[in-house]
């Protein structure tokens, strides 16, 4: 007798607020989420601002050269020190509300003479630090304890990651915030979804002839295709096929390949051989999600690795417009009344995965319905 399917998550999970209050205190407040790359911020002062949640963390480069991130609070009357999404602060930060000042390293520096606070002992007033960690060049900041270290989490796929040298890679514009009207967890299923591939997307469909492959680690899914030397009837794809064969610093099994990794439970690497994305899947509510993303790479010059890159932009806005598509068809559906959960090929193990997890660490999400009563 074959083994029962796996089932995907039940589709209240997708539209119901207290589940999504849920989420935020007990998944999300224990994950890693990534703020940036240290290239980002090179010089002195050098700040990138990210706000999760409720929460608002600066990262700054330090006069010693060390990268740290706080939460961009000022310790007086709350307000926040820093602006915008990135830049420089200088060699100090000061609240624009009372110039509370503060060094590079989080220590309260100086209170205004005149405001009274004569005697008041500094040293227990600094920025208040967020848990830290550097993989491979990438900032990542965690609220409260909980998951293995990013290493650990990403360890199934260090070796052959450690070719692409994310260390040494410099940002290519800025990041990208993109809205969409769906639950995150909708966006995270999409992009760990194979099956989906030869039926909406004709473009990688071609791309990639029949090689997408999936498969499911404890902490980290991959997704990946090898781009086919048979020329595309489509000119941007055909061009881009013909300008792979210049990333001579991969391995040759590489220089063809599309590498996808999603790490629990809502960042992706997309890996190229001419360039490295992030996409991050911000939860906003349980029917909004940003879509924060930006490109990376290294440092070339030459005309044909311009031209690959602005190929593979033009490739991937197509798949872009395809999936936003998808995803809002789902999110539609997942409020029907007719539908609870579906089952799940075993070509699906990543959506399996993905579930287990979401189980694992919210034991509501098992629930076909909402419990009666439910308070978050």
């Amino acid at each position: 007798m074959a083994e029962p399917l796996s089932e995907s998550l039940p589709a209240w999970l997708y539209t119901d607020p207290a589940f999504f209050a849920l989420e935020r205190k007990r998944l999300f407040r224990q994950t890693w989420q990534i703020v940036c790359h240290v290239n980002d911020i090179p010089a002195t002062g050098d700040y990138q601002a990210f706000d999760f949640l409720d929460d608002k963390i600066l990262t700054v480069r330090g006069e010693d050269g060390e990268v740290r991130s706080f939460h961009n609070v000022c310790r007086h009357r709350a307000s926040r020190l820093a602006d915008g999404s990135h830049g420089n602060c200088g060699r100090r930060l000061v609240c624009p509300y009372h110039a509370w000042s503060y060094g590079l390293d989080g220590r309260l520096a100086a209170i205004p003479r005149w405001q009274g606070f004569e005697g008041q002992d500094t040293t227990a007033l600094g920025l208040k630090p967020v848990e830290q960690e550097v993989w491979r060049g990438f900032v990542f900041i965690r609220l409260g304890p909980g998951l293995p270290s990013v290493a650990e989490m990403m360890s199934p796929y260090d070796a052959e990651i450690s070719a692409y040298a994310f260390e040494k890679l410099q940002p290519r514009g800025k990041v990208v915030m993109r809205p969409r009207p769906v639950n995150w967890k909708n966006v995270s299923d999409n992009y760990a979804d194979g099956l989906h591939i030869p039926v909406a997307h004709p473009g990688l469909s071609r791309l990639f002839a029949g090689t997408y492959a999936l498969e499911a680690q404890p902490w980290v899914d991959k997704m990946s295709g090898v781009i086919t030397k048979t020329p595309s009837s489509n000119w941007s794809e055909r061009g881009y096929q013909g300008l792979l064969g210049g990333f001579d610093h991969l391995p040759a099994p590489l220089q063809r390949t599309w590498n996808y990794y999603k790490l629990w439970p809502n960042m992706a690497f997309d890996v190229y051989p001419d360039q490295v994305d992030f996409m991050q899947f911000i939860p906003v509510s349980a029917t909004q999600t940003l879509i924060r993303e930006i490109a990376y790479a290294h440092p070339d010059s030459r005309r044909e690795t311009r031209a690959a890159r602005y190929l593979n932009w033009r490739i991937n806005r197509q798949v872009n417009a395809e999936d936003t598509v998808l995803i809002e068809r789902v999110q539609a559906g997942m409020a029907s009344s007719s539908y609870v959960s579906g089952p799940l090929s075993p070509a699906e193990p990543c959506l399996a995965s993905f579930a287990a997890r979401m189980r694992a660490a919210i034991p509501e999400a098992a629930l076909p319905h909402p419990p009666v009563g439910q308070s978050a």
